[in-house]
């Protein structure tokens, strides 16, 4: 079981960016400002998932839990910050969240459950996160033409998304999760993730009004569907969670390793777990 860091980015986000950020690319733009605007109410609701999870297990697997979930928690909570600065520019640019709104929504009907079920969503958004921030820092040009303090930002919760995406997985495991729960929790969750990316990005094109130029549709079909865009490059490591022996430590972290080691100059150690 891996110790997990909380890392302090030292990045200025006060200052206000350009509405098509990424390269001045209106798709990557909309699509990454999606994404954030997801995070805040999503890494809170892990939080609280794997928190209460914990809570469940003998008081000897709590002390084998504790400095992971610590770890887990910590640099959540740190991604719900960055990001809640981010999307505050967003707002400032005439954004509307939807999707936050919706989400909000869909977790009050969670509320008295199992908690199994919440970290069963959670594994499933965790194992979305993972291989998307692999693909991202395989092909970190995908933000091209971005600030460096924005493309550090995005490969800095990348690489730590990597880090951690087996501590809901693993809590699953030992407090005895379905196999069929968790097959059945993750087809849930990928549609409802893929509908809501899918019109929380159209929202952001349409006020920036660029939802049906060509050059928009273009670059969606290109970073999406192209030889390395992002669906074609993740479909086998999506399907893989549907393995009954599947894990997320088999998937390699080397490239999020290697990132962290690399831009050691860009954080600094908050706190280990």
């Amino acid at each position: 079981m891996s110790n997990l860091v909380v890392r302090r980015l030292l990045i200025d986000l006060k200052a206000p960016f350009a509405r098509r950020w990424c390269g001045g690319d209106a798709f990557r733009s909309a699509f990454f400002n999606a994404l954030s605007m997801s995070f805040p109410v999503g890494e809170q609701f892990f939080i609280d998932a794997v928190r209460n999870a914990q809570a469940m297990l003998p008081a000897a697997q709590q002390q084998e839990f504790q400095q992971q979930v610590q770890g887990f928690i910590g640099q959540e909570a740190t991604h719900r910050r960055i990001h809640a600065l981010f999307n505050q520019h967003l707002e400032q640019q005439g954004l509307h969240n939807a999707w936050e709104d919706r989400a909000t929504q869909r977790m009050k009907l969670m509320e008295g459950s199992d908690p199994r079920h919440c970290l069963a969503i959670t594994a499933a958004t965790e194992h979305f996160t993972a291989i998307f921030a692999e693909w991202m820092l395989q092909h970190p040009h995908a933000l091209d033409g971005s600030e460096q303090r924005l493309q550090t930002m995005w490969l800095w919760h990348s690489a730590e998304e990597v880090e951690h995406k087996s501590t809901a997985f693993d809590l699953y495991l030992a407090l005895g999760g379905d196999h069929a729960w968790r097959l059945t929790w993750f087809r849930r969750t990928t549609f409802i993730f893929l509908t809501d990316v899918l019109r929380q990005t159209v929202n952001n094109l349409r006020r920036d009004g660029a939802l049906w130029k060509w050059r928009t549709l273009a670059s969606a079909a290109a970073f999406l569907f192209g030889r390395q865009g992002l669906i074609r490059q993740t479909y086998q490591p999506w399907r893989a969670y549907l393995r009954r022996d599947f894990h997320p430590g088999q998937q390699d972290s080397g490239l999020s390793q290697r990132w962290l080691q690399d831009n050691a100059k860009q954080y600094v150690r908050v706190g280990a777990a």
